[in-house]
């Protein structure tokens, strides 16, 4: 047992089969050093059932509830993400936007959401590399769990969090709320589509290809052969000249055959050669 001193019981077999189920179905490699962590996060889904033990808990899921598998995969996701986060990016792909304007519409993709954040710094971005409020620019927004997409659709953030952005573009990209929070303007949230997608689903049912793919500090969840099977569809489903982001603790050296890379953690396909301007 891990612990004697917990609420519920909590056995290394439990850990094991929740490690597991996890892998399985969103392809994350829980570490053995994630047990607290597990068991901190899964507790209030215990409580929330009236149920004793994991070993109830995890017959629960293995019965197949697909409400509560959600909740469960919910739960045991990671969203940590802020606006501008790594700036450099956003930096590089203004360039990036700058040298597309004549194409038409261009398309991006954030495949890892998480509560909105990312995808509308993305679409301020683009409205400020084009000096417009409807730049002509698509943004498919991804993620594995459903609470965060529902708060993301909304757009609605708190006070602190947006003023970091300074008053220049809270003024220009943001509403204030009659509750003292701030949401993003309609013309930002009418640029992006929120959609559920696992990446190590069989089908992801997109259609069309990428200028830009935003994939950062998703692969750390991965092993090395998940991470390759990811990065082997992500390929086909980028421009030619199109740019792959990935978050500053991550390597794409495994799949050279697919990726090389930019620079600061932008990564291109393999056998296309166009620096950053």
């Amino acid at each position: 047992m891990l612990s004697s001193h917990r609420e519920f019981q909590f056995t290394e077999a439990d850990f094991e089969k929740v490690r597991t189920l996890i892998y399985n179905y969103a392809g994350i490699a829980l570490a053995s050093s994630k047990q607290d962590m597990v068991y901190g996060r899964l507790a209030k889904r215990l409580r929330a059932l009236n149920l004793k033990s994991f070993n109830d808990y995890l017959h629960v899921l293995e019965r197949g509830d697909p409400k509560e598998f959600e909740l469960f995969t919910n739960s045991l996701t990671t969203n940590l993400t802020s606006f501008f986060r790594e700036a450099h990016h956003f930096d590089i792909l203004n360039q990036q936007l700058k040298t597309l304007r004549t194409v038409g519409v261009i398309n991006i993709w954030c495949s890892a959401s998480s509560t909105g954040e990312e995808p509308y710094s993305i679409a301020i971005t683009a409205c400020e590399a084009f000096d417009s409020l409807r730049p002509p620019v698509k943004v498919l927004a991804t993620d594995l769990d459903t609470n965060v997409l529902d708060v993301a659709r909304l757009g609605i953030y708190p006070a602190e969090e947006v003023q970091k952005l300074g008053p220049q573009r809270v003024s220009r990209f943001f509403n204030p709320q009659a509750d003292g929070r701030y949401q993003l303007k309609q013309e930002l949230r009418d640029m992006i589509v929120f959609r559920k997608l696992n990446l190590i689903e069989s089908n992801w049912m997109i259609r069309g290809q990428f200028d830009a793919i935003f994939c950062r500090n998703v692969m750390i969840y991965f092993d090395k052969p998940t991470q390759l099977k990811i990065l082997q569809r992500f390929a086909p489903l980028m421009k030619p000249a199109g740019l792959l982001f990935v978050g500053h603790s991550e390597n794409l050296y495994h799949a050279a055959e697919y990726f090389k890379l930019q620079g600061k953690t932008v990564y291109e396909l393999a056998q296309i050669s166009h620096p950053i301007r």
